[in-house]
This record gives structure tokens, sequence and C-alpha cells, in this order.
């Protein structure tokens, strides 16, 4: 560039400024092609590498090609070949696996079954029962192969069945050897139970004897666990507990003159009963333990203590007893006859006998653990203790059970059956004992109680004796026992624990209820057909809600801190019985009234008495109306107290009157023939109608409430007045009326006395003159 340069500038061509730029960029590009050649030297081996590499590719590709070809034509043929070769042969090999397995299994069968065979003939029965139960196994395993089934196998399995059978078959007849029962005839004789108990014996021969010892017989624990082995001993032993239970174990826990008698010879043990005198209706727990005791230390001596392999996740090394498997067969049928029908009937039913039951807790405690050790219950079993010690529960429930069967049997007795209650009469009650010391009595002393149980109110003005006390009347003799059963139960109360004493005040309150419900229904139809029976009842309910007022608080310093706080009350039951009273009275008194109207609707209206015929119906009706009420007084006579019989017969009577003043006062025309009739037959009443008034059996003392029925009647002034206008003119008419202000005002309205007016006197200028006075 620099020779260019000076080459130009040496010719003139160029300007030096010129010269020197066009020299730069010469210079510029020469150094670019040198760096061009460069790189193009050292890229040019590279290239030719990658050529190389290129031309190996393109071979191997076509290496490749070739080989695949190889290998889809020839290779993979070959190969299909040999995967299915080797299917075959592994199938052929497990197939034949299969066939050595099931050979051995039959091999194992045969060889079990013959070995079975060999050891029931020597009488090896543990042996035989094991080689059977090998080709029980083996035959499972056959059958179980799926999708390979011999026709044989069904061969194999009655083979097996039949020599189980056969096995259990000489099992059963060493059993029989072993146990014999002598039992009596069901058919024949008629005997009851307690003769079929003594002719009833067990044999046990389940020692060897001396002879059986020379010959090698089979002990009785081969028999029981070949039979274990089997799956047939729990049907053996259950059938044998059952045979034990019926024959053995219930007869000496029912029957308190039975008594077992063992007897020991050299080869058998007898175990039978014989029966003595006896004035106990039932044992007492401790000779019925004693006796259960004796027999299964017999049994286990003899039979029971028999060691047997028995695998259970429950059991120790797989060894139990047969006393273990016996009672678990039966304890629980044996443990509940023991509680129905002995420790039940030991339970006292006085709370003052609870503290000798110890001795029965005691007697059970040894009971079981006698048991125990023999090994026939378990050692957490404690069913006859658990229920022996919980003696106050169970004395209470059975003190509440007999509570409400008495209750029930007083409700369900008749009615008709009556006692005299008089202020006086104090009803037979136990004597309540004191409060006691202490400064809640000093504060609160309860107060005492009186005649039918009243209560005697401490103050300043003392009350009358009477002020409180029923008055006189009948009631049923089975409420006043009812109610003696009350306070005799909860006196028992007040002397027992919390619990007792909590239950046997709710069955006091269960017997109130009970009547309630039971009563009315037992004696439905009675109540409604018998008036004198319907005011008994009436009577009872009074007498009970009358208790009821005081029954909870004379109780309440005696019972336990959960009563005693004013929740033992049974006023809360007064208004129901009260109330069952009446509606039951009140039915009787519809049943009454209905009787006096059908009676009085026969009288034909009271009208046209001169007609001869009409005035005997209406004498008739009278009559009968009288005769009914007099009935009604001899029944209720001595039953009602005196203000209710009067109260009673005056609403009957007056029911009477009431009718006829209505059907008189509606004529429209009487007569004065009429008028006398109708004033004979009012007469009547006024004066027979006192009569049926009759509270007390002694006639004389019943004239008092006889003069004292316009008390009782509210339309016997008004009866009266009715005859007066029947006898009277116009003017005494009038004066009877005296401007509204007179008698007969105060019995009728203007209305009525007009009527009457109008019917009995004819239309002249006197009647209307007396009519107009009458406003």
């Amino acid at each position: 560039g620099s020779l260019v340069a000076a080459v130009l500038a040496h010719s003139g061509c160029l300007d030096k400024e010129h010269l020197d730029t066009r020299v730069g960029r010469l210079s510029r590009r020469g150094e670019v092609c040198n760096m061009i050649n460069k790189k193009y030297n050292e890229f040019l081996p590279s290239m030719q590498s990658a050529e190389e590499l290129v031309a190996q590719v393109d071979g191997l590709s076509s290496n490749i090609d070739l080989l695949r070809a190889s290998i889809e034509n020839e290779v993979q043929q070959d190969l299909n070949v040999a995967v299915a070769e080797f299917a075959e042969l592994k199938q052929q090999l497990e197939r034949d696996t299969l066939v050595l397995s099931v050979l051995k299994k039959l091999q194992e069968f045969d060889r079990a079954i013959k070995e079975h065979k060999t050891a029931l003939l020597e009488k090896k029965y543990v042996a035989g029962a094991q080689q059977l139960e090998k080709a029980r196994s083996s035959l499972r395993n056959l059958e179980s192969r799926k999708g390979f089934e011999l026709k044989i196998l069904r061969a194999l399995g009655t083979e097996l069945t039949v020599q189980t059978q056969n096995m259990l078959c000489h099992l059963g007849e060493e059993w029989q050897k072993l146990i014999v029962w002598q039992l009596p005839p069901s058919k024949g004789a008629h005997k009851s139970s307690l003769e079929a108990v003594v002719h009833s014996e067990l044999h046990l021969h389940t020692m060897p004897s001396k002879e059986e010892e020379e010959v090698a017989g089979p002990p009785v624990a081969s028999v029981l666990q070949a039979l274990a082995i089997l799956g047939e001993l729990h049907t053996r032993l259950k059938a044998f507990g059952q045979l034990l239970l019926k024959y053995i174990l219930k007869p000496v826990i029912s029957y308190p003159s039975l008594q077992p008698l063992t007897e020991e010879r050299p080869d058998v043990l007898i175990l039978r009963f014989k029966s003595e005198d006896t004035v106990l209706d039932q044992s007492s727990p401790m000779e019925v333990f004693d006796k259960i005791k004796l027999i299964f230390e017999v049994l286990h001596k003899y039979l029971l203590n028999v060691p047997l392999e028995q695998p259970g996740e429950d059991r120790k090394d797989g060894r139990v007893t047969l006393a273990e498997l016996l009672g678990e067969l039966i304890w629980e049928e044996l443990s509940n006859c023991l509680v129905q029908n002995c420790l039940v009937n030991s339970i006292p039913t006085n709370s003052s006998k609870l503290e000798q039951y110890t001795e029965v807790i005691k007697a059970t405690e040894e009971f079981e653990k006698a048991l125990k050790n023999m090994h026939f219950l378990k050692e957490d079993t404690t069913d006859l203790l658990k229920y022996a010690r919980n003696v106050n529960s169970h004395f209470a429930s059975k003190k509440c059970q007999d509570v409400i069967a008495a209750a029930r049997k007083l409700m369900t007795s008749e009615i008709h059956n009556t006692v005299k209650i008089t202020p006086d009469s104090c009803v037979t009650l136990p004597q309540l004992p004191d409060p006691g010391s202490g400064d809640r009595s000093k504060m609160q002393k309860p107060p005492g109680l009186l005649h039918n149980g009243t209560v005697n109110l401490e103050g300043e003005t003392r009350l009358s004796q009477y002020t409180f006390s029923l008055p006189t009347c009948r009631i049923s003799s089975s409420v006043e026992q009812l109610m003696e059963l009350v306070y005799q139960t909860l006196l028992e109360a007040t002397v027992s624990t919390d619990q007792c004493c909590v239950q046997l005040f709710y069955s006091v309150r269960r017997i109130f209820q009970l009547f309630y419900e039971v009563v009315p229904t037992y004696h439905k139809e009675s109540l409604q057909k018998f008036p004198q029976l319907a005011a008994i009842h009436h009577n009872n309910c009074m007498y009970l809600a009358h208790h009821l007022l005081t029954l909870g608080h004379q109780f309440r310093y005696r019972t336990t801190n959960i009563l005693s706080n004013g929740a033992a009350s049974f006023v809360d039951l007064v208004p129901a019985f009260r109330r069952l009273g009446m509606e039951c009275f009140k039915a009787q008194m519809r049943v009454q009234k209905g009787e006096i109207l059908e009676r009085l609707s026969s009288a034909r209206n009271f009208s046209n008495m001169d007609d001869e015929e009409n005035f005997r119906a209406a004498n008739k009706a009278i009559r009968q109306v009288l005769h009914q009420l007099k009935r009604l007084g001899q029944v209720w006579q001595d039953v009602f107290p005196v203000n209710v019989y009067c109260k009673a017969m005056g609403t009957l009577l007056n029911t009477a009157l009431a009718e006829i003043v209505t059907r008189i006062v509606a004529l429209e025309d009487i007569s004065a023939e009429d008028a006398d009739r109708l004033y004979s037959l009012c007469r009547i009443m006024v004066e027979e109608g006192p009569q049926v008034f009759t509270p007390l059996p002694e006639e004389e003392k019943n004239k008092k409430y006889q003069e004292e029925v316009p008390v009782y009647v509210e339309k016997w002034m008004t009866f009266k007045e009715l005859m007066i206008i029947l006898q009277a003119n116009l003017q005494e008419i009038v004066d009877q009326w005296a401007d509204g202000k007179g008698p007969l005002a105060a019995e009728f309205s203007a209305a009525e006395v007009k009527s009457l007016i109008r019917a009995l006197f004819q239309n002249t200028e006197r009647r209307a003159a007396a009519l107009a006075k009458i406003k």
C-alpha cells in the first residue's frame, strides 16, 4: 500500500491528502484479506473431517438397512418358533408339577386312610382320628384346585365319610359304656317330677377295671380326645350337660328334700338321689351350694378332670380340661336357675334382715371359688357373686314387686265389702318413729299424726280435733288395706338405704297411679250399674285424696336427703283423685236424673187431669219417682257422708220438682177440677218427698235432715208457691205477688204468673185487673 501510494504520489495523479486516504483504505482491506485467508486455512480441515463423517454415516445406514432386512427375513421367524416352544414346555412343566402334587395328595390320603384303619383295629382312637383329619385335609386340598376335577374325588369323599362315621360309631359305643344314664320310662306309670328324679341314676365307668387294664382298654381321655379331634365332643358334651341339668342339677335347686348319694364300686361310680321329709318349701343357698359342690367334686374326680388338646385363642398351650368345656355349655343356664329359684327366694323381705344376708354372700363366694378350682368356671366369672352382693338393689326391686302385686290384688277385689270411717275411728297404721334430735328437728318439728292421717297444727289457737278429719262414711275394706300397705311401705323406706328408699317411694306413687288407671277400668260395668258401688268408689277416692294431702309431709323428716327436700310429696295427685271420684258420682247422678225425667215423661204433661186415665198416669209417674228416690235413699244410707247424701238427694228431688213445675206452668188451660187434682199430686210430693232423706240408719236422727229439705232442694219453695196458686183466688195471688215484692215474686217471673192466671181463670174484668197488677 505504501508502495502504491508512493507510485501514485510520484506520478502526480492525486494530491497528497487524498492519496493518504486511499492508502489507508487499501491497508485495511489487506488486513481483512489476511484474516480471511487465516480462517479459511483453519476451517478447511474441519470441513474435510465432516465430509468423512458423512461418508461413514451413509455407510452405517446402508449396513443397518441390510441388517434389518436380514432380521426380518431370517431371525424373526426362528425367534417366534423358540418362544412357542418355551411356552409349551412351561405349560407342560406346570401340568406335570400339578399332577405330581395331586398324586402326592392322593398318596397322603391313601396312606392316612390305611393308617386310620390300622389304628382303629388297635383301638388307638386318637391316632385314628388324627389320620382321618390328615385325609380330610388332603381331600380339601384336592377339592380346592380349580380347573382340575377328578371323578375319583367324589369316591374319596364318600370313603372319608364312611370311615368317619364308622369311627364315630365306635366312639359313641365307647361313650355309652363310659357314661350310662338310667332314667325312668317316660310312658307307663304317671310319676311326678320328683319321683322321676329319685328313680334316675348316673353311672360313670370312667375308671378302668383290672380286666380292662390287662387288655389295654381305651381310657376315657383317648375317647374324649378323639371326639374332640373329629369335632363331635361339643355335641356329646352338650347332650350330657342337658341331662345333667334336667335330672341332677336343677332338681337339687328346686326340691329341698333331695339329697345326692354317691356309691363307689371297683368299676363304676353311681350318682343318685334320695328324698327326705322336710317342712321347707325352699332350700337355703348354702344347702344348695353344698349339694352342687358335692356333685361337681364327684364328676371332677371321675370324668371332668381330663386334659384335652383344644386349640383356641383363649387357651394356653392349646390344653383345656373337660370341666371347662362343660362349664361353657351349661353355666349360663345353671346360674340363671340358681338366681331365679334360689337366690331370689333368699332375698329378705324386711330391711332388718339384710345384715343376715352376708352369710349368703360368703357362701356364694366360696361356691364360685370351688368351681373355679375345678376349672368349671373361668377366673373372671362372677355372675352369682355380683347378684348376691347387689342385695340392696334386689331387695328394693323384690319389695317393690311384692308391694305392687299386693296393691293390684286389693284393687281388683270386690268394692262392696266396706268398713265405716268416722272422725273418732283410727285406721290401723304403723307407729311412726320419732323424727330424732338435732337442730333441724328443733327448728322444724313435724306435726303429729292424728286419726285418718290428719295432722295436729300447733299454735296459739287450737283447732277442733275433727277439723281435718274425714266425715263419717263407708269405704271399701280393700282401700283401707291399701292405705295400710302404703304406710307400711313408706315406713320400710325410712329405715332402708337411700337407693331402696327412693325405689320404695316411687313404688308408692305407682300404687296410686295404678289405682287411678285400674279401678275405673276393672270395675267400670259395676260402677255404672250399681249406685251404691258408685257412692263407695266416690268415698274411696276422697279417702285416698285425704291421705295424700299429708302423706308425704308425715315422712318428710324420716326419708333420705333426696326426698326430704320436698320431693317426697303426693299432693299433686290429690286433684286427680278428687276428680276421679266426682266424675264417677256425676255419671251416676246423670243416670238417675235421666230415669226421673223418663218417668215424669209418662205423666202426659199433667194436662186434662179431669180425665181419669190422665190422672192415673200422672199419679203413677209421681209414685215411681218417689219410689226411685226412696230406693236410692236406702242404697246410699250410711254410705255417703251426711252432707254429700243430702246434696245428692236434694239435687235429684229438685230435678223432679223442677220438671213438674215446668210442665204445669206450660199448661194453657187448667180447669177447677184439674187444679184440684194437680194440687193433690203436688201435695204427695211435698208430704212424701222429705221422707226420702234418710242418711242415717237411726230413724229418729233423720227428722233433722227431713226438716231441712228447703236447704237442699232449690225449687222447694217454688213448688209450694205453685201449690198456693193452684188453690188461691185472684186476690190471693195478687197479694202473694205484692207488687213484685212478695213470696210469689221471689219464685216466679211475672210472665209465668200471668200464664198461670190465664190458665186458671176465665177472661173477666177481674182477671184483667189482676193481670194488670202483675208486672
